[in-house]
């Protein structure tokens, strides 16, 4: 009977205990819900390590822009962009790694809840928070605006849904459209009496003032990428953004990386570390320097031969220690990474006053664009004015319009920044550069091709968007491109 009432008594504490009995297994240490300031962080570091980085994998920009080719693995500047499923790569990254984490990041922000605090602090914390969502809008919208200009249509008003398994493609321009929309309402939501994301910004360590520069930057770059589709829009776009943009190099859009890993600028990983001795200037690249006798030619380039620096053919096996090489400051640790500068903002204000859609002196932008360029890598200022007096520099001289000038000078500053140079050749349309012989298209690509994965795992939305661009080709321009 004893033995009854203390199991009757046992049975009863377990019961009411059983809640606590649930979690003994718990990790109290463990994060059950990652911050979103450290997912908008990890998504912010991702975009811009796939937008600096040069791995083949991932990342071929530098080899479209025909700054750089391969001496013994030649697919890549041949455009065999299938064989390394580099679209699946950067397609991945650009939503999985960045959008997503950015989408996670806006959610759990907005959801934040300010409460016990004074009417004061109230305010400060909500224009604060405010001032996240905006950031991270301004980040998403750059997202998008790469992989539309990389791949023409893609998902986006279903991409990042978990409920839709084959997100349909939607037409680029339209995207284009509601990101303009989307960033001008950011624009106006960066509060900048008020700070945001501190230290967690990589970028600009939360200085909202920087970050309203950098938006109004995108949306002069966006304004200007539809000027031979939209002028109107395009114009309007320019003269909202042009007074308050990116305008020294002190207020660049940069990421620092350190001498040591994880955290080293991924060229470092790409060149040293990996001990790939295959990246070469391309002769595209170097003859040009060379007949403008450039004075970037020890910076971005290494090892002359005989006084003078070599470029490869591009697009061919060669022998590495042939040619010159790639400049010593691309194999050093903590190289920091650019995605927006003053240059680019100045070259963009020059072909906007040259089209009518802002008043001002291309000419003075123009040098200042090249001058902003070489003093951010160190070209002394009397080797900058003789650069740029020289008759096939000087805007009143040079060869061609503004869009040859430009392009010309423009795709030389971009040299660090491949998927910009690549991207501005396109809508420029100079420098001209030419398919090498017996590549896997007859003239540089357009665009990347969809990742194959689509084609095998949502192939409806797939055919469909293939269909409405004309075609899922190499040769196939993205709606902004209508001058190929």
């Amino acid at each position: 009977m004893i033995k009854k009432i203390i199991l009757i008594c046992l049975g009863i504490f377990f019961v009411q205990c059983s809640d606590d009995l649930e979690g003994l297994n718990e990790d109290e240490k463990a994060f059950n819900e990652v911050p979103g300031e450290t997912l908008m962080t990890n998504g912010q570091r991702n975009m811009v390590d796939q937008l600096v980085n040069t791995n083949v994998n991932l990342n071929v920009f530098r080899l479209f822009a025909q700054y750089w080719g391969e001496a013994t693995y030649t697919d890549e500047a041949n455009y065999n962009i299938v064989t390394r499923s580099i679209p699946e790569n950067h397609w991945n990254i650009m939503y999985r790694d960045v959008l997503k984490d950015l989408d996670e990041a806006y959610r759990l922000i907005e959801a934040q809840e300010i409460v016990n605090v004074s009417p004061s602090q109230f305010e400060e914390d909500t224009a604060i928070k405010a001032n996240k969502l905006a950031i991270i809008e301004v980040q998403r919208v750059l997202a998008y605006q790469i992989l539309v200009d990389t791949f023409a249509d893609i998902p986006y008003s279903e991409a990042l849904d978990v409920d839709i398994i084959n997100p349909s493609y939607d037409d680029d321009e339209a995207i284009y459209n509601d990101l303009i929309s989307r960033l001008n309402t950011a624009i106006g939501n960066i509060n900048t009496s008020f700070g945001s994301f501190g230290g967690q910004d990589l970028i600009y360590n939360g200085n909202t003032s920087s970050w309203l520069a950098l938006a109004n930057s995108i949306k002069l770059r966006m304004g200007m990428r539809i000027a031979d589709v939209d002028p109107a829009q395009a114009a309007e776009l320019v003269s909202s953004a042009s007074s308050n943009i990116i305008d020294s190099n002190s207020e660049n859009a940069t990421i620092e990386y350190l001498s040591a890993t994880p955290n080293t600028n991924p060229l470092w990983i790409d060149l040293v570390q990996t001990n790939r001795r295959d990246f070469v200037p391309a002769d595209t690249f170097v003859n040009r320097l060379n007949d403008l006798e450039d004075p970037r030619r020890p910076i971005f380039l290494a090892d002359p031969i005989d006084g003078e620096y070599i470029g490869a053919p591009y697009g061919s096996t060669v022998s590495y220690d042939s040619y010159s090489h790639i400049g010593d400051i691309y194999f050093t640790q903590d190289l920091e990474g650019l995605i927006f500068d003053a240059a680019e903002s100045h070259f963009l204000l020059a072909e906007a006053v040259e089209r009518g859609f802002i008043a001002g002196d291309a000419e003075a932008l123009y040098e200042q664009a090249i001058r902003l360029n070489m003093e951010y890598w160190g070209v002394e200022s009397s080797d900058i004015d003789s650069y740029i007096s020289q008759s096939d520099v000087d805007y009143a001289t040079a060869e061609g319009d503004y869009k040859q000038k430009i392009g010309v000078q423009k795709w030389i500053a971009l040299y660090n920044r491949g998927f910009e140079g690549w991207t501005e050749y396109r809508r420029l349309d100079y420098p001209q550069l030419e398919a090498p012989e017996g590549a896997q298209s007859d003239i540089v690509p357009l665009r990347f091709t969809y990742p194959v994965i689509e084609q095998n795992l949502n192939s409806g939305s797939y055919n469909a968007a293939a269909s409405a661009i004309g075609g899922d080709e190499l040769t196939t321009p993205v709606f902004w491109d209508v001058n190929n």
